[in-house]
């Protein structure tokens, strides 16, 4: 079974919504997306949904609210080889997968900078997903240290 997928510019055509707006829903986290490579990727069954919850502004701002802190940080790993970096960001990317829901929406993009020997992790999230993945981060360094 097969999942379609729209873009940020196909979802702007049917929503008859600027490409920006699109982003900052994603951004927000109002609106589930994936990225794949530099692109953002949206689920049908993802689209129909927002389309549903944000039939009326009223939802939207309900949303908000229930959050409680949202925070963002950017991190910088030091990594001796791109073993090393590619199990940090497995491992991160497995936490996210398996957080409570309780935790909210929350996203977290990875890079291993090559020439700098190191892995940019971007996180932004609940402030209790962001101590578990500071934590999580704090492990593994630690765990690379010792290597």
């Amino acid at each position: 079974m097969t999942k379609d997928y729209y873009t940020v510019e196909q979802i702007s055509e049917i929503l008859n919504i600027h490409p920006k707006t699109i982003q900052r829903y994603i951004r927000e986290g109002r609106l589930p997306a994936v990225k794949i490579g530099k692109s953002w990727r949206i689920t049908g069954h993802d689209l129909s949904v927002f389309i549903e919850g944000e039939g009326s502004m009223g939802s939207a701002s309900k949303k908000r609210t229930t959050q409680s802190t949202i925070a963002s940080s950017v991190v910088d790993i030091n990594v001796n080889r791109k073993q090393d970096a590619i199990r940090i960001m497995n491992t991160l990317t497995a936490s996210l997968n398996t957080k409570p829901p309780e935790y909210g929406r929350s996203s977290m993009q990875t890079q291993y900078i090559e020439r700098e020997n190191m892995v940019r992790v971007t996180l932004w999230g609940d402030v209790r997903f962001m101590a578990i993945m500071m934590d999580t981060i704090a492990a593994l360094t630690e765990q690379n240290n010792e290597e």
